[in-house]
């Protein structure tokens, strides 16, 4: 009866979400850096 109220165990708390993370935060960088690099192309090309 240590549950009384039917909530899912938690979570192991620990560096599992880490790499994911810091995965993803290069991935939203690169993507950045690929849109301004367009878009200084984009501008050097049209002017």
């Amino acid at each position: 009866m240590d549950n009384p109220m039917n909530h899912p165990p938690e979570q192991p708390t620990g560096t599992d979400g880490t790499p994911k993370f810091g995965r993803l935060l290069l991935v939203l960088a690169a993507v950045v850096l690929l849109i301004v690099a367009i878009t200084f192309a984009s501008e050097a090309m049209y002017s």
